[in-house]
């Protein structure tokens, strides 16, 4: 109790100062007039949606862009005490549904309820706030599908929902957030493909949609968003084949995590071509072929993660790849991948791989066929068999086998 009695009267001394200490004409000094009356009847809907309609609006403090009597709650004034940015972070005990009164702060530029408490579904009158650069609802409880309200939000540089309980799939409307740079969506329950509207997003920087349902493939949109520097698609049953994109479009990449999609086919090649890119996870997916040696060369890169494939064959990566990335570098869970005996350090042996067999295989097979095709406990067993140990058995093979090469030589010194 005592502490919902402090976040209501924090929350009734951070805004309601606002509504009396902000003007919007720029001119004047602390005896100008108060704000416009539709903003300040905003500003009262919000606080009334939190702390009930009791309120009145009467105990403020002068200065609510100063100090609060509680932490977390932070704001900004602009342009003669327009309000400009409004944050509540870290208040569990801020609980309840986000009170419609926001949607009429039509000044507002910046929106941050992070870590709080608050259920219920996204307000769609949200989308009425177009001159909104930044809206961040993270870490809360909400729930419901994403809204179609971002269509006129065209001003908009970020929109952060994750940590939330959102369900649905993505908003078409999303093309219509072309200043947008950074997206992020993560830790939800959204499903549904990737829609091919994300490629409207030319300027967006960041990309990410870990750790939801998605489904239906990689989008053909995601190769034109040429700006693009971190793209995070990893846990969601995605699917689809990594060759599917022309990766080298993205040659702003700097980290792409592509881990546990149950992605198939090959690594592509082009994925070479990314200068840029510092970390590469592909890790448990369902990826067969060899690791191409060029992703090796890359001169950024930091940190390659492929382990939990199909992949096989051998690993034609330098000493010095092994020895730069360390643990950085997995490889593990690949049942056919190997590393070649001789080329690797012990030190720097790839974690959790094989040595590889070949030469081992090549030998057994010259002996074989030395031998005639048989095989030679068989045929020391049958020479036992006759009466000779194994001891005058493996003598005998050994001097017939010289006895030939002698006579191969011999004649060659006639041809």
């Amino acid at each position: 109790m005592k502490s919902y009695m402090n976040i209501n009267r924090f929350i009734i001394a951070l805004l309601l100062g606002l509504s009396l200490g902000a003007w919007c004409n720029g001119e004047g000094d602390i005896d100008a007039a108060p704000m416009e009356k539709a903003e300040q009847e905003a500003l009262y809907k919000a606080i009334q949606g939190f702390v009930g309609n009791w309120w009145n609006g009467s105990d403020l403090y002068p200065d609510p862009c100063g100090w609060t009597p509680i932490e977390g709650v932070s704001c900004d004034i602009y342009d003669g005490l327009c309000l400009e940015s409004l944050e509540f972070r870290s208040n569990p005990g801020l609980i309840g549904q986000i009170p419609t009164g926001f949607g009429r702060l039509m000044k507002l530029q910046s929106l941050v309820l992070l870590e709080n408490g608050l259920s219920g579904e996204l307000p769609t009158n949200i989308g009425y706030l177009t001159n909104l650069k930044k809206l961040v609802i993270s870490g809360n409880w909400l729930n419901g599908h994403v809204p179609d309200i971002f269509g006129g939000l065209s001003e908009l540089l970020i929109l952060d929902l994750s940590g939330n309980s959102l369900s649905g799939s993505l908003p078409l409307t999303f093309r219509g957030l072309t200043s947008l740079l950074k997206l992020d969506l993560s830790n939800n329950q959204l499903e549904g493909n990737i829609p091919k509207e994300i490629g409207y997003l030319k300027n967006i920087t960041l990309l990410d949609l870990r750790n939801n349902k998605l489904s239906g493939g990689l989008a053909q949109s995601l190769q034109e968003l040429y700006s693009l520097e971190e793209m995070v698609l990893s846990n969601n049953p995605i699917g689809g084949d990594l060759k599917s994109l022309e990766w080298k479009n993205l040659q702003n990449l700097i980290v792409l995590d592509l881990s546990s999609m149950g992605l198939i086919g090959e690594i592509p090649e082009s994925m070479a071509q990314l200068k840029r890119l510092r970390f590469l996870g592909l890790n448990n997916n369902k990826l067969t072929g060899n690791l191409l040696p060029k992703l090796a060369s890359m001169p950024c890169i930091s940190a390659l993660y492929i382990n939990g494939n199909n992949l096989s064959g051998e690993l034609q990566l330098s000493a010095w790849f092994y020895e730069k990335m360390g643990r950085r570098f997995g490889a593990w869970n690949n049942p056919n991948l190997c590393y070649p005996f001789g080329l690797v350090s012990t030190s720097h042996i790839p974690y959790g791989v094989k040595r590889c067999q070949q030469e081992v295989a090549f030998l057994e097979t010259n002996s074989k066929t030395m031998l005639g095709g048989g095989d030679l406990n068989q045929n020391s067993d049958f020479m036992a068999s006759l009466g000779f140990s194994n001891y005058v058995v493996n003598e005998f093979w050994w001097v017939l086998l010289l006895e030939s090469l002698m006579v191969v030589l011999f004649l060659s010194c006639f041809i």
